[in-house]
């Protein structure tokens, strides 16, 4: 297996995350379960050989390029075939930018990005499928965000949300709607429907992953902690709301989650 992972260049960073590849994940004949869960994080997915099946429908892949939208909960993808992708995670308020639409329209599916961006995705295909080395690939994929984002004026009130993640970012998910909305000058009405819009989902929906994948990433800096002690840092109630949480984001406990071997944070690596 081969995993590729790079920082965009100065002027996208303040949109993307990261790019990652894996070529020839699974040889034809494998099988393999992947539990997927909430991250936070907007994903355009460009599946360049099979294409994995999924416990939930509405994240189907039914196409070659996907965007992910904010997931609600888990799901399993399965894959049988030979696994061979090329990704980019956005920021939360980073996919606005690129795509005319409001984000909470894609909230909890995988849409093909052909029903967005009707003009260019046969082409970005061609293109990233001939690509022999993943930074040919980053300089296709980055080529094609420069000239998508051209196309889209600025959004009014980004800065604000932008900031409001900024601020959720430090305080790892333990803040209340309340302040953000304030320090973002909108009501709390207007902030939580603006937020939807650029974020993809609700600020009560979005500071619970945060706070999951806080709980994650805490783990996997420091094995020892008890599940007490990661839900005290991470500002749940108490251990019983870090539980519910974890069941409700994951399908399974946390004990079971860090049992599993699942002590990555795509958030907050």
């Amino acid at each position: 297996m081969d995993y590729n992972i790079a920082k965009p260049s100065g002027f996208l960073s303040q949109y993307v995350k990261q790019y990652w590849s894996l070529e020839n994940c699974i040889p034809t004949g494998k099988e393999h379960i992947q539990r997927i869960v909430p991250n936070g994080l907007f994903e355009l997915i460009i599946y360049l050989d099979d294409k994995p099946k999924t416990t939930d429908q509405q994240k189907s892949i039914s196409d070659n390029i996907i965007i992910t939208g904010q997931l609600k909960s888990y799901h399993k993808l399965k894959v049988t075939g030979r696994l061979s992708l090329f990704a980019i995670y956005f920021l939360p308020h980073g996919l606005s930018m690129f795509l005319d639409l409001p984000m909470k329209e894609i909230f909890n599916q995988s849409v093909p990005l052909k029903f967005i961006i009707k003009d260019t995705v046969d082409k970005l295909e061609d293109e990233l499928s001939s690509a022999e080395t993943f930074e040919k690939k980053i300089e296709i994929a980055e080529n094609f965000l420069i000239a998508q984002i051209q196309k889209n004026e600025k959004k009014y009130k980004y800065d604000r949300i932008r900031r409001a993640v900024n601020l959720i970012n430090q305080a790892k998910g333990i803040l209340k709607i309340e302040d953000l909305a304030a320090e973002s000058f909108l009501s709390r009405k207007q902030f939580e429907r603006t937020f939807s819009d650029f974020i993809g989902t609700s600020p009560k929906q979005f500071l619970k992953i945060v706070r999951f994948q806080n709980a994650i990433y805490e783990k996997s800096q420091n094995s020892e902690l008890n599940l007490t002690e990661i839900a005290h840092k991470c500002g749940y109630f108490d251990q019983a709301h870090m539980i519910n949480d974890f069941k409700t984001l994951s399908g399974i406990t946390p004990k079971n989650f860090f049992k599993d071997g699942e002590t990555f944070s795509d958030y907050f690596e």
